[in-house]
């Protein structure tokens, strides 16, 4: 099995926007995919989640998960301060 490859939020949106091409030009989707070297699962994916973003809505996207992201940690970190509080404050330690 090959190493999984990763690609940017940028990468992705231009391979979409390049399979969107390729499909216009009359090729099948077997076809796209193997030109853009993705699995046909992954390039079905990749057009559910980033199909309609262009490429800076796709960035937008992707550092409002992080925030996101970022935003949870904080949140189950608070979360477990206000347990261990609770617990020292009963004596269970």
């Amino acid at each position: 099995m090959a190493a999984a490859k990763r690609f940017t939020t940028e990468q992705i949106v231009a391979k979409l926007r390049e399979a969107e091409k390729l499909q216009a030009q009359g090729s099948t989707i077997p076809q796209v995919v193997k030109r853009l070297q993705v699995s046909e699962q992954t390039f079905y994916r990749w057009r559910s989640k980033y199909g309609a973003l262009k490429e800076d809505e796709a960035h937008r996207l992707k550092a409002l998960e992080a925030e996101n992201a970022r935003l949870k940690r904080i949140v189950a970190e608070q979360a477990l301060d206000i347990s261990m509080l609770k617990d020292l404050q009963k004596g269970n330690w």
